[in-house]
């Protein structure tokens, strides 16, 4: 599996993605934060792009449903991983759409990511 989720601290969640993201991966990792949404409420999510090659040529990863169901259950979203992948995580993430602010920091910024996360 190329998604892996992690309970950090608190509300924050960790996902270490690997390699190339499948929708499928995707939905697993958006059901397993609905489940934790449920249990504790808001919760502020951390990606890591670990080796990471893009994602599965997918028609369907236009569906917004998570976004328009759960959207203003996340606080904050930050992202990690090669400068390369910056614009295209950004957009993925709907960085523009949301209300809650997501950044993208360069691999080696994890403790900064981690910080920026709790304030």
């Amino acid at each position: 599996m190329s998604v892996s989720m992690h309970h950090e601290r608190d509300n924050v969640y960790r996902f270490d993605i690997r390699g190339t993201l499948t929708k499928a991966e995707m939905d697993q990792a958006s059901s397993a934060v609905v489940v934790e949404m449920k249990r504790i409420g808001k919760v502020r999510l951390l990606f890591v792009l670990i080796g990471f090659k893009g994602w599965e040529k997918n028609q369907a990863w236009n569906d917004l449903t998570f976004y328009v169901q759960h959207g203003d259950q996340i606080e904050r979203i930050a992202i990690v991983g090669d400068e390369q992948w910056k614009s295209e995580a950004m957009m993925f993430a709907a960085a523009d759409l949301r209300s809650a602010p997501v950044e993208f920091f360069p691999s080696r910024a994890m403790a900064e990511a981690r910080a920026w996360l709790s304030s």
